[in-house]
């Protein structure tokens, strides 16, 4: 009796969300791609690492001026918000803008990477010096 209840409910209960989710992901990444491939090409990178999932965000460390090994931070669950935060600082003074942005880019940050990307700034450096050990030159 009880397992027959156990599933009814669950046969009830159970719902096919259909294509719907798996759509909606691959619009937002498509969205997200491009406000980066914006960044990448100011930057004089190849653009089409904006598409690629994890290279995308060894190339964005790169592009902030940050070493190359914080991508090892982004595995630790807590110090991944501060090193985020951190990186998305140096992207804002990359391309010379402040800590107001540096907040706009971590609370919207497809908005201001779409500003970052097709605005007028140009890509300053990463903090005045070369990023050592990339696989990109």
């Amino acid at each position: 009796m009880i397992t027959s209840l156990a599933t009814a409910v669950a046969n009830t209960t159970a719902v096919d969300p259909g294509p719907g989710p798996f759509i909606a992901g691959v619009i937002g990444y498509l969205i997200t791609a491009f406000a980066l491939m914006g960044v990448f090409r100011k930057a004089g990178e190849p653009v089409w690492q904006a598409f690629v999932p994890i290279w995308s965000s060894i190339v964005l460390i790169k592009v902030a001026g940050k070493p190359m090994w914080w991508i090892v931070l982004f595995l630790i669950p807590i110090v991944q918000i501060v090193v985020m935060v951190l990186v998305m600082h140096g992207l804002s003074t990359s391309f010379g803008h402040g800590a107001g942005f540096t907040v706009g880019l971590v609370l919207l940050s497809v908005v201001f990477l779409f500003i970052l990307g097709y605005d007028s700034n140009r890509y300053q450096g990463a903090a005045g010096r070369e990023p050592v050990g990339y696989a990109t030159v």
